[in-house]
């Protein structure tokens, strides 16, 4: 019993290495991007040996991908319970945008921001995160339809919403590195909100 309990852990103890290396990775990102990234920093950041790095992910690539997708994971469960748990009455569209803008007007997307336009150059970086991305979008319909589902005969828009909201705000959150306070940019998020309630995603009331 003493073993197994110790055990126990010891994986618990692994898992909380394994969350801070992910965690320093998005920070190390974020603020060097993909060329100064480096494992010894993400090492140093995190608070382990540079054995325990490798031993949980060899390569830099692995690692930084991991980062991204563990990440979005915790945001896009974020997300669902913010909008499972809605105050009744509310809009669930417009509490969709809401979270999802403040997620994406974040350090995830930033994140994520860096390994695209380094992966135009580096094919083999390119070839994980389309892998990744495939994963995301999978996820991404997956919880839309589970949120929205579709009622009656809806509009034609609706099969295509996640992608449209997803590309829309990727431009907006991509404007504010140049322009952070765009006066338009609320406007913006107004007419997408007005747009969902016109194609039959349905409200909380």
């Amino acid at each position: 019993m003493a073993v197994l309990r110790a055990r126990r852990t010891q994986a618990q103890r692994s898992a909380v290495m394994r969350t801070r290396l992910l965690d320093a990775t998005v920070e190390t990102l974020l603020e060097h991007g993909w060329a100064g990234t480096t494992t010894t920093e993400i090492a140093r950041r995190a608070g382990v040996s540079r054995g325990a790095q490798l031993h949980h992910f060899p390569t830099k690539a692995e690692l930084v991908l991991t980062a991204v997708e563990h990440l979005s994971e915790r945001r896009r469960e974020e997300f669902v319970q913010v909008v499972a748990t809605l105050p009744e009455g509310t809009h669930r569209a417009d509490a969709a945008i809401d979270q999802l803008w403040r997620i994406m007007s974040g350090p995830t997307f930033y994140a994520w921001l860096e390994l695209m336009v380094a992966s135009r150059t580096d094919p083999e970086l390119r070839t994980s995160l389309t892998q990744v991305y495939a994963r995301l979008m999978e996820t991404v319909q997956r919880t839309f339809r589970e949120l929205f589902p579709a009622a009656g005969d809806p509009h034609a828009f609706f099969g295509i919403a996640p992608a449209f909201t997803f590309a829309l705000l990727e431009g907006l959150a991509i404007s504010r590195i140049l322009a952070p306070s765009e006066p338009d940019r609320e406007r913006v998020l107004d007419a997408l909100k007005w747009l969902a309630r016109l194609t039959a995603m349905p409200d909380a009331s």
